[in-house]
């Protein structure tokens, strides 16, 4: 059992260098895209490997390719399909699963505000409030420091929630 464990990733690692300069150039784009927003890796690999996929893709060959565990496939693309970045699609003679990119950006940014950014928002706003209960309580030479600066993250707060219906129309 053990021998062919490495078949099976020498397997693995063929399919990997299948990929053309084009499809890992893809691929990596979106791993440096979710970088930035805090996502793991494996997000920006799923997405940029069904993206750049002519065909549907099954979660087996998701695998396969990318040469990542199950779990971060499964969680990856649990994640990506409650923000609508990808969907299920039908493939005739399969009882799999397949997986398509969604490419309209309306819809990937909408569901990136609607999933991630509006909880934040409004934890945000129950966090605010509860500093403001705080601030009677704190006296001394820093009463005054520590009044401005929640007064400030207030104003950040609620241009953020001005600015998110402004993106929304923007991409419509």
């Amino acid at each position: 059992m053990s021998q062919s464990h490495p078949v099976l990733k020498s397997e693995a690692n063929d399919k990997r260098s299948e990929l053309s300069a084009l499809e890992t150039g893809v691929i990596d784009l979106f791993v440096n895209g979710v970088r930035v927003l805090g996502l793991p890796k494996s997000v920006g690999e799923i997405y940029g490997f069904l993206y750049i996929s002519p065909e549907p893709r099954s979660f087996d060959e998701i695998l396969q390719w990318l040469q990542i565990s199950k779990g971060s496939t499964s969680q990856g693309l649990k994640f990506l399909r409650s923000l609508g970045a990808v969907r299920a699609v039908y493939v005739g003679g399969t009882r799999k699963d397949y997986y398509v990119a969604e490419t309209e950006l309306k819809k990937l940014v909408g569901g990136f505000i609607r999933e991630e950014l509006l909880p934040h928002l409004e934890s945000g706003t129950e966090r605010l409030d509860g500093l403001r209960e705080l601030l009677p309580e704190s006296h001394g030479k820093h009463a005054g420091f520590y009044n401005e600066r929640i007064g400030k993250l207030g104003a950040w707060h609620k241009r953020t929630e001005k600015l998110l219906p402004l993106i929304r129309r923007f991409l419509s």
